[in-house]
């Protein structure tokens, strides 16, 4: 079986053409064709904290909207949300709360798909190097002490410049660290900010950026994705 994952920090889904169009955030979503996607700034940063796609329009587009929300009219835990396709089971979700300066976080899920159980890690990371460091060790804390080990994909926007460096120095003990390109900014990208971190049980089929006409003006990110598969 192969599970195509994405990330996608869609700027509370205002486009280069400063236009708040949900539609077509979930047009792209769309063209992607993913099993599961890590949304990044998917609720208004103040006030109620809005989901800048609202709930019922994501249904209507056939996605589940894991439950995560602290806020009856938010989507994710600090922008951070994740959507699945239908018929894929949802068993447990919790926010993971980082150490942060910026209104940053994280968020897990416990997903069943053909009887086998996998973890989803979406992850927006601050600006700064080492507090990223911090923040992915503190993923990292919360994994390890979760109920029983289960195949897992951590993604989102990292923020992080260094193709090898940086917070990525923590992901050690097999931990495969996929770059599928840069992302960022999305017109003309030079930077590969967004990325999908897959353990050891998985094997990586194919990585790619989802660079079309919508998704080129729809936000400053590109989304990016990794078709993956269980070993043995």
């Amino acid at each position: 079986m192969q599970l195509k994952f994405a990330s996608y920090n869609i700027r509370k889904a205002i486009g280069l053409d400063r236009r708040r169009d949900p539609e077509r955030i979930l047009a792209v979503l769309h063209e992607l064709g993913a099993d599961v996607v890590a949304l990044q700034e998917a609720d208004r940063r103040f006030g109620r904290r809005i989901s800048a796609l609202p709930r019922q329009l994501v249904e209507e587009h056939h996605w589940q909207v894991v439950p995560l929300a602290a806020r009856p009219d938010s989507m994710g835990w600090h922008g951070n949300a994740l959507l699945v396709r239908k018929g894929i089971g949802i068993v447990d979700a919790a926010p993971i709360a980082l150490p942060t300066l910026e209104p940053r976080g994280a968020v897990r899920a416990d997903l069943e798909v053909g009887g086998r159980r996998l973890r989803v890690v979406g992850m927006h990371l601050d600006l700064s190097g080492l507090r990223r460091r911090d923040q992915l060790r503190t993923i990292l804390a919360d994994l390890d002490a979760c109920d029983g080990a289960h195949p897992t994909v951590m993604l989102g926007d990292l923020n992080e410049w260094s193709q090898r460096g940086g917070c990525l120095r923590e992901l050690d003990g097999g931990w495969q660290v996929l770059a599928p390109g840069k992302s960022f900014p999305s017109r003309q990208p030079v930077a590969q900010l967004d990325r999908i971190v897959a353990s050891p049980e998985w094997r990586c089929h194919d990585t790619g950026v989802h660079h079309s006409a919508l998704s080129a003006r729809g936000s400053d990110h590109l989304p990016v994705w990794a078709s993956l598969g269980w070993k043995g």
